[in-house]
């Protein structure tokens, strides 16, 4: 045991010597979180529109002035063309233009159907499925209020027998903001990436510079070595999910409704995989470049893509469903999302638990027998 601990003490003592690595374990993660936090945004706050207003007429202001109140919809030109249309769509410049034909009033008045036209920059499918959205509420509210109006003069105010009002209630995420969605699992990926290339470059970096060599000759047994060299890292892991949440808490304002101790013991389970995976890249890679590569190109990029933290899985074809089961990752965000959202217990959370449980062990100990082969 005594040895164990001198090497954690070596371990930390050679983190406090190398300036790089204390930013990259304390400094990156602020960084990251604060920075993906605000980029890993979807929400659509700002449409960008044309408008070309065949009509000009009171009806066709007060439909379009309705795009303006509601504070989604920036007006960025008024065009006379459906050339103009083109122009401004092809160059960027607006997502959408709005048409509005003649008569647009004369129809209403006499409550003929009036017809509008909406064209759309498709290019970003999500952004303008938002937008379609938003463009369709304020279209069916206007034409709601035409009925009400048409209804007021006629003397015809009675409601329809049977007729239903949803009343809509959005749990968990009650703004639909799309940061708070995101900011859990970006605590996942942050801690993915530390544990895994700090884990990989610490051993590559020893080996490179001979002491891995001497440390082999002494009487240290490798069991002895390699806990020795885990447990710095699931310490420093630790540290940053400590300053991850802090900031998630007070500066995002997003609250954990579940279980801090869950949480805690879930991403010490997930710290097992990561230091498991960084274990095996440093006995395969030469050089520190190399194992940062590997991680980076091999290892962490497929596990953001397929884990769910970019691309929902059930978008994904089968194919590539059945491949997310093997992502660790893909549970961690699970659980992280689970609790902190939805305040998620350890009963409704077991299967994805106890996958974590299951492929911490087996990468951890897989990858420590062959770090010891190749000690021997």
């Amino acid at each position: 045991m005594k040895t164990i601990i001198n090497i954690v003490i070596k371990e930390f003592l050679q983190l406090k010597r190398d300036p790089v690595l204390f930013r990259i374990v304390f400094l990156a993660p602020v960084l990251q979180l604060v920075l993906l936090g605000y980029a890993a945004n979807m929400d659509v706050n700002t449409v960008h529109t044309a408008i070309f207003d065949q009509d000009k007429t009171a009806a066709s202001r007060d439909y379009i002035q309705r795009f303006e109140r509601s504070g989604y919809f920036e007006i960025d030109d008024y065009v006379d063309s459906y050339q103009q249309v083109t122009n401004e769509i092809n160059k960027g410049n607006v997502l959408w233009a709005l048409v509005i034909p003649k008569d647009f009033e004369k129809d209403i008045e006499t409550r003929q159907p009036a017809p509008v036209q909406a064209i759309f920059d498709g290019s970003d499918g999500n952004k303008t499925s938002i937008a379609f959205g938003y463009v369709q509420n304020i279209t069916a509210n206007y034409a709601q209020n035409i009925l009400l109006q048409i209804a007021d003069k006629t003397g015809r105010k009675n409601s329809i027998a049977g007729s239903l009002e949803p009343v809509i209630r959005v749990w968990y995420n009650p703004d639909l903001k799309t940061r708070v969605f995101m900011v859990p699992s970006i605590m996942g990926l942050i801690l993915m990436i530390i544990t895994i290339i700090l884990m990989s470059m610490a051993i590559v970096k020893e080996r490179e510079i001979g002491t891995l060599e001497q440390l082999i000759v002494t009487p240290i047994k490798p069991y002895q070595l390699i806990i020795g060299k885990l447990i710095p890292f699931v310490i420093l892991g630790f540290i940053d999910i400590l300053i991850v949440q802090t900031i998630m808490v007070f500066w995002f304002g997003i609250v954990i409704r579940g279980s801090f101790i869950f949480l805690v013991f879930a991403s010490f389970l997930f710290i097992l995989s990561t230091l498991g995976i960084g274990l095996f890249l440093s006995t395969i890679s030469k050089t520190q470049q190399q194992a940062m590569m590997v991680a980076q190109f091999a290892i962490m990029m497929p596990f953001i893509y397929l884990s769910g933290f970019s691309f929902p899985i059930e978008n994904m074809p089968k194919i590539v469903q059945y491949i997310t089961y093997l992502i660790p990752l893909r549970y961690y965000i699970t659980i992280l999302r689970a609790v902190i959202l939805k305040g998620a217990s350890f009963r409704e959370l077991l299967p994805e638990t106890g996958m974590l449980l299951i492929m911490g062990i087996l990468i951890l100990v897989a990858s420590a027998m062959r770090f010891k082969k190749r000690l021997e």
